[in-house]
């Protein structure tokens, strides 16, 4: 008979003794969704997601920049764009790696080879393949493959998109500086 009830006493324990679902200190506690699917159970912002890598790895492919003042609506600056804008942040290798000794590295995270040594990084490849966060300041290459880098200041607003946008006056036209 013993042998029975330990097991169910440590079943029962288990489904009391779990984690605890997370509450405010309001009461009010963590609720979840299910959202409906495509036919190949791909969810709308995961189709989003696929499609903007699609469109920014397209060879190729053009876009237009525009920044605008918050303050007037104006449009302070126009660029076409070569591929992607490019937030400053973004790393082709982490940023931090475990020490090397030898061929030793501690055993948690994902393999890299820096230097042509063996290590590990708990920063995570992201879904485009870098390493690395947004902004601080962009930088792309426009349509004639010059450099432009742009630090944010003011508030100004980014836009950027695959077609040309229609507006009244552009202060600053890149595509006009060699002419």
């Amino acid at each position: 008979m013993k042998k029975i009830l330990i097991p169910i006493i440590v079943a029962a324990c288990f489904a009391s003794c779990g984690p605890a679902t997370p509450k405010t200190d309001g009461g009010v506690e963590r609720k979840t969704v299910s959202v409906q699917t495509d036919a190949s159970g791909w969810t709308v912002e995961q189709k989003n997601i696929a499609e903007r890598y699609k469109i920014d790895n397209t060879p190729g492919a053009v876009k237009h920049l525009y920044v605008i003042s918050p303050y007037s609506g104006q449009v302070i600056l126009y660029s076409t764009v070569r591929g992607k804008v490019t937030s400053s942040g973004k790393r082709l290798t982490p940023t931090s790696v475990a020490e090397v000794l030898g061929k030793q590295t501690y055993s948690s995270g994902f393999r890299n080879s820096i230097g042509g040594e063996d290590a590990t990084t708990k920063e995570v490849l992201q879904d485009d393949g870098t390493y690395g966060s947004s902004c601080e300041y962009i930088y792309w290459f426009d349509s004639r493959g010059k450099y432009h880098q742009h630090f944010f200041t003011g508030g100004q607003i980014i836009h950027v998109s695959d077609y040309p946008v229609a507006v009244k006056e552009i202060s600053i036209n890149l595509e006009q500086a060699e002419k």
